[in-house]
């Protein structure tokens, strides 16, 4: 399969929290993003804009740097925000229930290279850049997986 890709330039960190909120509400179960991107490039801001737009009740979305993963219940389930940064080895990974979350929850992970063989093939990737002016993100989404075409087509029209 051949990876397909959007490109989506966020003007302030506001634009760049509406796209994460207009992809949050055509996520299911199952779907995984991955958040690609060095420090301070927008992914925590992202994956807290789209966390935020899911939950049943209001709370605060923490990142996960250091306890490595939270969850919250959102409106259509789980949802898993996963920082992979501090991963000291793969193997933490099994401990973590990663593989259950990709199948069944909705899932963020920040640093996704940590993931090596692991990363699920079906997910999104959205690479983070900070191009110029100190608040602009461009961000690109790319995709194998025929399902996220249509749920793109919604957030590149934020």
């Amino acid at each position: 399969m051949s990876a397909h890709a959007l490109s989506l330039t966020c003007p302030d960190p506001e634009a760049t929290a509406e796209a994460a909120r207009h992809l949050a509400a055509l996520l299911a179960p199952g779907d995984c993003v991955l958040l690609v991107g060095d420090v301070g490039a927008g992914k925590t801001h992202f994956a807290r804009a789209a966390i935020q737009a899911m939950l049943r009740q209001p709370e605060d979305v923490p990142s996960p740097t250091y306890t490595l993963v939270q969850t919250y219940q959102g409106d259509s389930g789980e949802i898993w925000h996963a920082d992979l940064y501090r991963l000291a080895d793969i193997s933490e990974l099994e401990e973590l229930g990663l593989g259950e979350a990709f199948a069944e929850a909705i899932s963020f992970v920040e640093w996704p290279e940590r993931l090596g063989d692991l990363a699920p093939a079906n997910a999104l990737t959205i690479e983070f850049s900070a191009p110029g002016p100190q608040d602009v993100r461009d961000l690109i989404f790319s995709y194998v997986a025929p399902k996220w075409r249509d749920k793109l087509a919604e957030v590149a029209n934020v």
